[in-house]
């Protein structure tokens, strides 16, 4: 089975595909190599994201000015593309570089992209943001973490859990309550550094998968932030969320669809190989078809996320048409996954092989950027 799609992709242009080139060579030299041991370790060494930053992969959509390389959202999906179909479960770049820089770059003040962006394009901070609590998921309105004004500065108090590259990170975006009677509109986000006095990192979680990547608890005690440290105005912290969320939505989609395509590349390979009763797997009936049902299904996906890719680019992406994508490829790539373990056997039960860590990597997809349940609900809403 090939693993190009049936249909030729017109979302990326030549310099796309150069560029693709570049990042499957340093994804092999500088990443893959040295991923058990992260997996064993369960974060990443920074020396990774210094690679990335002098390969040019870190903040690549900020201007250069802020030492970006201002190129369009089109070379972030092909980035996460080649990492889904490296089997890379860190580290989470994306976080980084396609979340928190844009945030501070649509919101920040001159001073705060100065200080932040261009050493997070070199890799010498990492940065996470901290939305999610123990008792707020998807629902954001929902989050117990409060600044509280005092003078020039705020007050930060609360916890926030399941923060990716949240062990590693020097810089942490976090949503807190400014006006806890004000709903959607007493939302505020700030820019927390590493060093700050009060802030604590928790245990590295352990994880069903995602192994190389550091996933935290942070814990915020009388943490005093000066006012230059506030993101955008007081209040206005839930309206930027709901605005980035579509892409990052569409970060989850690209890298489900990219998933599900090599895990049928690998799965047709293995069943073509593979015998059983005196033939190959892949000559009995039930095996070919399923796998063609499959690549139907993901071959319809792919064109639906390549038209997503397109409107991004534009800035035309609706946040319900994001939610569908994320929706609808997350549940297609885990059927698919669940598939091609099946059609393994015994092996595909093996951490050896790619498709075991795929199908439990890729499971925190139909949770991540907002449950599917809660995608329903966005989705529910354009009637």
């Amino acid at each position: 089975m090939s693993s190009q799609s049936l249909l030729p992709r017109t979302v990326f242009d030549e310099d796309h595909v150069a560029f693709r080139e570049s990042v499957r060579r340093f994804l092999e030299l500088e990443i893959a190599p040295y991923h058990a041991r992260w997996e064993e370790a369960g974060i990443v060494d920074r020396e990774a994201w210094a690679a990335a930053g002098r390969q040019g992969l870190l903040c690549m959509t900020i201007p250069e000015q802020y030492g970006g390389l201002g190129v369009d959202r089109r070379y972030s999906a092909v980035l996460i593309e080649e990492i889904a179909r490296q089997g890379l479960s860190g580290p989470f770049f994306h976080v980084h570089s396609d979340i928190v820089a844009p945030y501070i770059d649509s919101y920040g003040t001159e001073a705060q992209k100065s200080r932040w962006l261009p050493p997070m394009a070199r890799g010498e901070i990492i940065a996470a943001i901290a939305m999610t609590e123990p008792g707020a998921g998807s629902d954001l309105q929902a989050m117990r973490t409060v600044a509280v004004r005092d003078g020039d500065e705020y007050v930060l108090n609360g916890q926030k859990t399941y923060i990716s590259n949240g062990q590693l990170a020097d810089l942490v975006v976090v949503a807190a309550k400014t006006d806890p009677a004000g709903g959607s509109r007493g939302v505020s986000l700030f820019l927390v550094e590493r060093e700050r006095v009060g802030f604590e990192r928790g245990r590295n979680l352990k994880k069903m998968g995602s192994h190389a990547q550091d996933t935290s608890e942070l814990f915020f005690s009388d943490v005093r932030i000066p006012m230059e440290n506030r993101l955008g105005d007081e209040g206005h912290g839930f309206y930027m969320m709901m605005k980035e969320l579509a892409w990052e939505r569409m970060l989850v989609a690209i890298r489900a669809v990219a998933g599900a395509e090599q895990a049928l590349v690998e799965t047709a390979e293995y069943a073509r190989n593979r015998m059983l009763f005196g033939k190959p797997l892949f000559d009995h009936q039930y095996n070919r078809f399923k796998l063609a049902e499959l690549r139907a299904q993901t071959e319809m996906a792919r064109v639906f996320i390549d038209r997503c890719i397109e409107l991004v680019t534009r800035g035309e992406l609706d946040a319900a048409v994001a939610a569908i994508a994320k929706k609808q490829s997350t549940d297609l790539m885990m059927r698919a996954l669940d598939d091609c373990v099946q059609m393994h056997g015994g092996a595909g039960y093996m951490w050896e092989y790619p498709v075991c860590r795929a199908f439990v990597d890729g499971r925190y997809t139909r949770i991540a950027g907002g449950s599917n349940e809660t995608m329903l609900e966005l989705i529910a809403r354009t009637f």
